[in-house]
């Protein structure tokens, strides 16, 4: 006995007759004179509003070109002078003052390597674009200056990087632990080693350290 399925596969859809395509055409049109209708009360209605959206979007793709085309105009111009004054600290250090993005970390790093003045560390530490570059310039004066330096000063000095957010968060946790250990405070010194011992992040050369330390 043939199933439903098959009895329906048999059964072909009936041909509509002229009447009823032209009934359907009519539909159509008729549906299309509405929706026009209503799409046009609608435009009258928001016609303000409509064309207040379609300004203020031209507005800010406008901005964006213009903020794009200025951002890359100062980005050539600040490669041609940071050419420059590549080679001359003081001329690389009044670059960083004028520049607003990271190649002025990277003037001062130059420039440190060139007078070897600690004043510009500082200045790459307390006003660096980039944090990774402002960190690492507190490393290096702590490596200058920690020997007249306590503990406890070393430990503020370095709050900044007391962050996980810091690159350089474990490294600096060693050195304030190596700092309290310096100057006899054992137990202090055991809990910033246990920050580092208890880190599945930290790197393996600073918790091999860590361990033989604590």
């Amino acid at each position: 006995m043939a199933t439903m399925l098959e009895r329906n596969k048999k059964v072909k859809a009936p041909k509509k007759t002229y009447a009823e395509h032209m009934e359907d055409a009519l539909y159509r049109e008729v549906w299309e004179d509405v929706n026009n209708e209503k799409t046009l009360r609608f435009i009258k209605k928001y016609s303000k509003h409509i064309m207040a959206v379609a300004i203020g979007i031209l507005i800010i793709a406008t901005g964006i070109q213009i903020i794009r085309r200025t951002h890359q105009q100062n980005l050539h111009q600040d490669a041609r002078a940071y050419e420059m004054a590549a080679g001359d600290a003081d001329a690389l250090v009044t670059f960083a003052d004028n520049a607003s993005n990271s190649i002025a970390d990277v003037a001062l790093v130059n420039a440190y390597k060139i007078n070897s003045d600690i004043k510009t560390l500082e200045k790459l530490a307390d006003h660096g674009q980039e944090r990774d570059m402002r960190d690492w310039a507190r490393l290096q004066i702590v490596g200058i200056r920690g020997d007249e330096m306590s503990a406890s000063e070393v430990e503020t000095y370095l709050s900044e990087l007391n962050t996980t957010e810091s690159p350089y968060y474990y490294s600096a946790s060693l050195i304030i632990a190596q700092k309290y250990l310096a100057d006899g405070n054992r137990d202090v010194a055991n809990k910033w080693l246990d920050k580092i011992i208890n880190s599945a992040d930290a790197p393996a050369v600073i918790s091999g350290t860590a361990q033989t330390l604590r």
